[in-house]
Order: structure tokens, then C-alpha cells, then sequence
């Protein structure tokens, strides 16, 4: 039994059983890139926000993931310049959100189910993601239930104070390494703030606050840190894992959510009173 979140991590680690489907938001009249299994009704979705600078290909194999494992996953490709807004950033997530569920994706008609709803982020994508789901809290008919960001920085305006706005389900991985994004000032603050009682901080060791992205971009030249293959794949298993639970509401990954985990440990973590 003590070996089941290991055994666990070990299968989310690697590619799902479904083949994976690649597509242009732009079709649909919005910068991006959608990934989605093959085929399938009634499908998750998340909406993912690229860090400062960041095109949305630097994510490539981490959306690839989430849809060979059923969820849909698609991010923006808005909001790219020296001096994003991160406000409009994190409207375009909740658009994304839109065009996912209200679009029929995929040449076999694949759907998304409105109540399976969520967002993630890396750096200032994760703090719009933020800013969309306090956003969405306050709408008279929220839709989200899952937020999961990866090393998050703060934006304007501050995500830690959007933070209490926000009782859904949160996830928060923290780079120990991070001199972009110190977790102190960012992720764990942003953690502390949140609304509900479901929430994690995860740090991760040898991890920088590029460890997540993938190939090689300018924008390394003077942002701290580079692509990390062991970062790349925590972050897949934990993202999967989290939105695998809290998406589709199978109890299966929950023991990987609830251990730690070697270069991850749980630093923070508050759960809902039963």
C-alpha cells in the first residue's frame, strides 16, 4: 500500500491511452493551440497561461500529456509582449474556456463538458489564471473546479489578492530555485491567500523558474533557469494527476496528491473539513 503513490506517479509520468489531436485556436478566432484526445463526449478541459515572454509551444509536451490522459488542454497565444496585461491574459483564458466548450473540436466531434471545467498557468500565466478563476468565483454562475500553476508569479492586480476570492481546489508548485518568482513573494504567498480550504503547495527541488518549458527561446539569454526534464515531469504527473481527480471526480490519483513525493514534498497543505 505504501507503494501505491509511487506506482501511481510512475504511470502519470508517461503518456495516457489516447491518441492525441492537435489544433489552431486562431480557427476559432483566437491565437492559440488546442490539444485533445482523438475522440470523445463529455470531455475536461483546462485552459493553460504562458509564462512572461513564453510562446505557448515552450508547454507543447505538457498539453500533449493532459490530452493523452482525456483532458482537453489549450492555451492562448495573446499577450506575448515585454508588457502583458495580465488582466486581458486572464480574460483570454476564460475565452479559451468558451471556445472549448462551445466549439466542436476534432474531425470525429469531440466535446467538452461545461461542468468540467479548469485553469493552469506557469509564471505570470499562472497569476492570470488566478485572476480568471476570483473572476469566475464572482460571476453569477461560476464553471471552475480546479486551478494549477507552476512556479506563479504575482501580477497586476496582485494575485495573492484575487487568491481569496477562490474555493475551488488548488494546486501550487514552487521552484526551490526560482530567482525570477521567489516562492516566498509568489507561489506560496498566492497559496496562503486562497479562499478554500483545498489547497497544496508542492516545492520542487533542483527546479528553476524555466525548469517547466521545453526547446530553446530567446528570452533564456535573461530569465534565470532553463528547460529540466525531471521538473517537465513532475509537473506533468501532478498536473494530471490533479486534474484527473478534481475534473472527472475518479478517487484513483488521489493518494499521489496526498503524499509526498521525492523533489516535491508538500509544504503547505489545507483540506476541506468532512
Amino acid at each position: 500500500m505504501a507503494s501505491k503513490p509511487k506506482q501511481l506517479l510512475a504511470e502519470l509520468t508517461h503518456p495516457g491511452p489516447h491518441e492525441v489531436l492537435r489544433g489552431n485556436l486562431a480557427l476559432v478566432g483566437l491565437p492559440g493551440v488546442v490539444f485533445t484526445p482523438r475522440a470523445g463526449l463529455g470531455l475536461p478541459a483546462v485552459a493553460f497561461g504562458h509564462g512572461w515572454l513564453q510562446p505557448p509551444d515552450r508547454y507543447r509536451e505538457l498539453l500533449r500529456h493532459l490530452a493523452s490522459w482525456g483532458i482537453v488542454a489549450a492555451a492562448p497565444d495573446t499577450q506575448r509582449g515585454p508588457l502583458p496585461s495580465h488582466r486581458l491574459l486572464a480574460a483570454d483564458l476564460l475565452t479559451t474556456l468558451d471556445v472549448v466548450t462551445t466549439v466542436r473540436l476534432g474531425p470525429d466531434g469531440i466535446s467538452v463538458d461545461p461542468a468540467k471545467l479548469g485553469l493552469a498557468g506557469h509564471s505570470t500565466g499562472g497569476g492570470s489564471a488566478v485572476l480568471a478563476a476570483a473572476q469566475d468565483a464572482r460571476s453569477e454562475k461560476p464553471r471552475l473546479k480546479a486551478v494549477a500553476t507552476i512556479t506563479a508569479a504575482q501580477t497586476l492586480p496582485p494575485a495573492t489578492e484575487s487568491a481569496k476570492a477562490i474555493t475551488v481546489p488548488g494546486l501550487h508548485l514552487a521552484a526551490e530555485g526560482d530567482l525570477v518568482a521567489p516562492a516566498v513573494a509568489h507561489a506560496e504567498a498566492i497559496a496562503g491567500a486562497w479562499g478554500g480550504e483545498d489547497v497544496q503547495l508542492r516545492f520542487l527541488g533542483k527546479a528553476s523558474h524555466l525548469g517547466v518549458t521545453e526547446g530553446k527561446h530567446w528570452s533564456q539569454l535573461f530569465l534565470h533557469g532553463k528547460p529540466h526534464r525531471k521538473t517537465q515531469q513532475l509537473t506533468r504527473a501532478l498536473f494530471t494527476a490533479f486534474f484527473l481527480t478534481h475534473l472527472t471526480g475518479t478517487d484513483k490519483y488521489r493518494p499521489l496528491l496526498e503524499a509526498d513525493v521525492k523533489r516535491a514534498p508538500i509544504e503547505r497543505e489545507e483540506e476541506p473539513a468532512h
